[in-house]
């Protein structure tokens, strides 16, 4: 006889697994989006400024979420963590592409997608609510979540923290 116990962790790891394949195949297919730091005013700044500097807008970030790509602009990589909107890229930011007057919140739409997540498949999961410092993520019952619009500022929190990888960005509309 299997322990009740045994029986749900087996379930829920094979749920997860098999969810997390979907999803890989999914984003495989998908043009990856480039998330820019939420502090610059030109788009064009990047690949003219950026290219002389020695990234301290990474060095100096908290949560370690800018990463300078092979053009040696930085862009957000929220698969560990998120922006806390503590204002230090844009402080190290000498060539001034980042800079606290253009402050802003991170350009991106952030959507559950049902068919990823465990909990519109009806297994209990808190995890994108429970880091969610804006409390933007409702509940219909104890399933079904979704984004707050209104509430969500798009620093990615809640993203690294879903087991089944169901949080997606978009580009904003």
């Amino acid at each position: 006889m299997i322990p009740a116990n045994k029986g749900r962790r087996e379930l829920f790891s094979s749920l997860s697994s098999s969810l997390k394949d979907i999803v890989k195949e999914t984003k495989t297919e998908e043009k990856e989006l480039l998330i820019r730091p939420p502090y610059f005013g030109d788009e064009n700044a990047f690949d003219i400024e950026c290219q002389n500097c020695e990234g301290l807008c990474a060095t100096s970030c908290q949560e370690q979420i800018i990463i300078i790509g092979e053009d040696k602009t930085p862009h957000l990589d929220f698969s560990k963590s998120g922006c806390t909107y503590c204002d230090e890229c844009a402080i190290a930011c000498e060539p001034n592409v980042l800079t606290l007057e253009h402050k802003a919140m991170i350009d991106i739409d952030v959507i559950i997608s049902q068919k990823s997540c465990m909990s519109w498949q009806g297994v209990m999961c808190f995890s994108c609510k429970d880091p969610c410092l804006e409390d933007a993520i409702d509940f219909q019952g104890i399933f079904k979540p979704t984004i707050n619009a209104d509430k969500c500022t798009a620093c990615g929190f809640c993203i690294s923290r879903c087991p089944s990888f169901a949080i997606e960005i978009k580009e904003s509309a």
